[in-house]
């Protein structure tokens, strides 16, 4: 169990760290649709945008 202290801390860390939490979650969710729901097609459609984001990286 935590303690109110531990409790609080939380509180104030994810007030502070919304865009952490935001980001951390989307990485959650596309990593269990990856792994446990994506289909052959969702998987040829996710390599083509990560190769065109990686192109896109490339250039900045």
């Amino acid at each position: 169990m935590k303690t109110k202290a531990e409790k609080a801390a939380n509180e104030r860390w994810k007030a502070a760290n919304k865009d952490k939490q935001r980001v951390y979650r989307y990485r959650s969710y596309a990593r269990k649709f990856i792994r446990d729901m994506a289909t052959a097609e969702d998987l040829q459609e996710f390599k083509a945008l990560i190769h065109d984001r990686e192109e896109k990286e490339k250039k900045v």
